[in-house]
């Protein structure tokens, strides 16, 4: 199972970090200059927290950030024997 967990999580990983560009990406045609510390916080930029394309992409990195943090938890109970 390690391998398989490796596997996953770095493959969550890459699905992770390709939705953090894409939610940038979004978030630039809307405000040019934003950061990715400003996605983080899309409720200090109007145009962001009304985007419905920007929320559904972001919705998305969520639920990916959700599931890593999950299957790391999911992997450090099972190492230290919790069920």
């Amino acid at each position: 199972m390690p391998n398989d967990a490796s596997s996953i999580a770095q493959l969550l990983q890459e699905m992770v970090e390709h939705q953090q560009a894409k939610v940038l990406k979004v978030a630039r045609e809307l405000v040019p200059d934003a950061t990715p510390e400003d996605i983080r916080n899309p409720q200090d930029f109007p145009e962001l927290f009304t985007d419905t394309l920007f929320n559904y992409e972001d919705g998305i990195l969520t639920g990916y950030l959700t599931l890593q943090t999950a299957l790391r938890n999911q992997v450090n109970n099972e190492s230290n024997g919790i069920e």
